[in-house]
């Protein structure tokens, strides 16, 4: 199996070779060549077509009763890195600034105690691409790659987190990640002479109205026990400050820690923006992309089992989170598929996103460890 050392190399040369979503393709076929090198008795490589910068591997178990599945997310952000560090990216504007080379390696890092150890349950090992844009999970689940023996009956996925203690494990009952729905409006009215405004119809003052009527769907169609967020980011309308314009846009986004909450706060905001639109005599467009960023709800059963061994194994500093307002789409998969997804403590003082992120790599190792054990003590079960 592949050593700590190894491992640390493995990760620094992923974090030179980052890359965009669905264009991951030196990083597949470097995460092929370690998967290459490692035992190959038990294991089975696919390639898919359907996505081909995706790799799945399944380590046959000696007595399967399931098969239990891993995902890592292999993508990268189009962020300048600033770290500094001798192993920096190679590829300008990008960088794994979400930490997805410390995923992929310890993806590794458990995948070759298992080509060595065979086993008792089938395990399944997906690398994931376009985890940060265009829904790599729903697309992979869409295309039809977990089908047959490679259908996982749970599945489990880790993110790392700066603010926990590198190597620890953090994790919760219910939702982990909120689901995030992208909300574009365009108001669309008459443009007109600033002088004369009863011959127009006024998007930028409807556009206001219906700003404020957007606020109060968190504030008082929402339970306040429960979370939600309405964000509207951006607006643009008009050209100059004489001339009424014929259409503005309002851009955004919603965050709820449900399906349910989203689709509550989506068929809110549907009804306000038909509202203003009907007060102001003018047509308003709504569109609503969630993709695959679904709320990432934790399986109830399997998440109890898997903070029951972390609390208790004794080389495991377990850390009970909150839930985060930021995105995943593991999510999506969760839908589809029970399972859980946790963090790794990464100890940084730049936060995820940032082009400063310098995870501490004593993190690999004692995740690979925890991950590991936990999957030993599931197939005894």
């Amino acid at each position: 199996m592949l050593s700590e050392q190894e491992l640390i190399q493995i990760r620094r040369h992923l974090h030179q070779i980052p890359e965009l979503a669905l264009h991951e393709h030196e990083t597949h076929d470097y995460l092929l060549q370690v998967v290459r090198e490692m035992n190959q008795d038990h294991l089975e490589v696919r390639e898919p077509e359907a996505m081909p910068t995706a790799l799945m591997v399944l380590v046959h178990g000696t007595d399967p009763q399931r098969t239990v599945g891993y995902r890592t997310d292999i993508d990268a952000l189009p962020v300048e890195e600033q770290t500094g560090l001798p192993y920096a990216s190679h590829h300008p504007g990008v960088m794994h600034a979400c930490g997805h080379d410390i995923h992929m390696t310890v993806a590794l890092g458990v995948l070759s105690y298992f080509a060595d150890h065979q086993p008792k349950d089938n395990l399944l090992f997906f690398f994931q691409p376009a985890e940060e844009s265009e829904s790599g999970g729903k697309q992979s689940y869409e295309k039809g790659l977990f089908s047959g023996k490679w259908k996982p009956d749970e599945f489990y996925g880790l993110h790392d987190n700066p603010d926990l203690p590198a190597g620890a494990i953090g994790c919760r009952m219910g939702t982990l990640f909120a689901g995030t729905t992208e909300v574009n409006i365009d108001l669309n009215g008459k443009g007109g002479h600033a002088a004369y405004p009863q011959d127009a119809n006024d998007t930028v003052v409807a556009a206001a109205a219906l700003i404020m009527q957007i606020q109060t769907i968190i504030s008082r169609s929402i339970d306040p026990i429960q979370s939600g967020v309405i964000t509207l980011g951006k607006i643009s309308g008009g050209t100059i400050r004489n001339v009424i314009t014929g259409h503005t846009r309002i851009e955004g986004t919603i965050r709820g820690l449900t399906q349910k909450m989203i689709e509550q706060i989506d068929e809110r905001l549907k009804n306000v923006c038909e509202g203003v639109g009907r007060s102001y005599n003018m047509d308003i467009q709504l569109n609503l992309n969630q993709g695959g960023y679904w709320p990432v709800e934790n399986n109830p059963a399997l998440t109890k089992r898997f903070i029951k061994y972390m609390k208790s194994a004794p080389n495991v500093n377990f850390v009970e989170t909150a839930p985060a307002m930021t995105g995943e789409d593991f999510g999506y998969l969760l839908a589809k598929f029970p399972g859980t997804m946790f963090w790794l403590g990464v100890d940084d003082d730049s936060q995820l996103h940032s082009a400063t992120l310098t995870p501490k790599e004593s993190a690999i190792q004692r995740g690979v460890d925890a991950i590991t054990g936990f999957l030993e003590a599931r197939m005894k079960d």
